[in-house]
């Protein structure tokens, strides 16, 4: 499982018009004010305890200022929310040729179940959890701060 994490000031998720990518937005779906905002990717091999392993590492992350100026909170810490995006672009391999290949994803029921998951375990944790909505055409707008954006890999394969 893989996951960018970005602290932002605020992030919305709308579903896009599938007749026109071009045409504006249908119906937003999920925003936070401060917090984070998480890109997901379901792997092939991704079980219960890679949902686990992410959940803590997003639930924990020390990414927010103290009143020192230190990253030394948590987002809950620092009364923020989480916006979970369902990506499996972020399992996709351009290591050869110009066209990314996809075949590490896991086929979209198995990551839809792994995707809400990890949604209800943060909800489970205390946190305030807005999602996208999976297999959709998605507009996500953000403003990160910071910027910090954090990459995760519960395989650790970087």
């Amino acid at each position: 499982m893989r996951a960018v994490i970005q602290r932002v000031l605020e992030a919305s998720v709308s579903v896009v018009s599938e007749a026109d990518r071009h045409e504006p937005i249908d119906e937003m779906v999920g925003s936070i004010e401060s917090g984070l905002l998480v890109y997901v990717g379901i792997g092939q091999d991704d079980e219960t305890d890679d949902v686990n392993a992410m959940a803590t590492k997003i639930r924990h992350l020390r990414i927010f200022h103290d009143d020192a100026g230190k990253m030394n909170l948590d987002v809950m810490e620092a009364g923020g929310a989480v916006l979970v995006i369902s990506n499996f672009t972020l399992l996709g391999d351009a290591r050869k040729g110009r066209r990314p290949a996809f075949t590490a994803a896991a086929p979209p029921d198995r990551a839809n179940e792994l995707y809400r998951q990890l949604c209800e375990q943060l909800r489970a944790s205390g946190l305030e959890v807005q999602t996208g909505r999976f297999r959709h055409t998605m507009a996500v707008r953000a403003t990160n701060d910071g910027p910090i954006n954090i990459l995760i890999d519960t395989k650790r394969q970087f």
